[in-house]
């Protein structure tokens, strides 16, 4: 039986982005089971977030962000528009997390949908290139089609049986956070391997000396 590895991820999280390219090469690489499992953003699960937070940390992700993904060589931009729709409050001088989200809900039921299936992080890496990838307009036209495509989905199909089954899926998507949370955090991305958790994409490495030392082996192929 191959060693699991639950990877908890978000569609809003540059870090959960810049961690699936390595996260995939695992999964290639040795005998393992990766699951992903599709958790909504803080921006959306914890209201008023972001009032609390320090307004250094939103400019720090993202200067973090960029040089992370110039050191792998992958191409990144803040998404355009932004899975999580926030509008400017004037009198309080910041952004806050609207009442309509017609993007996150949408990209993380399909997430779930395609865990199910068992190809969650091939879905992820497709779709969080389009989004962090530099591509604007990722909601438009054909792009995230035919980034589903290149996972092995087709969009509207996969579209109508996430509408068909939305609160179902809702519920498997906080079971995911349930999950994590009593894993021992509740941020993404967080690895979690034997009930240990491991938080944040420069974790990978730590996580993969602690699986060998529980027996990982490349797959014949590697």
């Amino acid at each position: 039986m191959p060693l699991a590895l639950d990877v908890f991820w978000s569609f809003r999280s540059p870090y959960s982005y810049l961690a699936t390219p390595r996260l995939a090469t695992l999964a290639e690489r040795y005998e393992l089971e990766v699951r992903l499992r599709p958790v909504l953003p803080i921006a959306v699960r914890i209201e008023g977030f972001f009032d609390r937070v320090n307004p250094l940390w939103p400019p720090y992700v993202l200067r973090d962000s960029l040089r992370v993904a110039e050191s792998l060589g992958l191409p990144f931009s803040w998404p355009n528009p932004d899975p999580i729709v926030q509008e400017l409050d004037a009198e309080a001088g910041r952004l806050r997390t609207a009442a309509e989200q017609p993007y996150i809900y949408r990209l993380t039921r399909l997430g779930q949908l395609a865990s199910e299936r068992g190809s969650g992080l091939a879905f992820a890496a497709e779709v969080s290139r389009l989004i962090f990838g530099g591509t604007a307009g990722w909601h438009e036209g054909a792009h995230l089609a035919e980034a589903v495509a290149r996972a092995g989905f087709d969009l509207g199909a996969l579209d109508t049986e996430a509408e068909r089954e939305a609160e179902r899926l809702d519920v498997a998507i906080a079971q995911n956070q349930t999950d994590l949370e009593a894993a021992g955090h509740w941020g993404v991305p967080t690895l979690v391997f034997e009930g240990e958790p491991f938080f944040g994409q420069d974790r990978i490495e730590l996580v993969l000396w602690r699986m060998r030392q529980r027996g990982l082996v490349e797959r014949a192929s590697a």
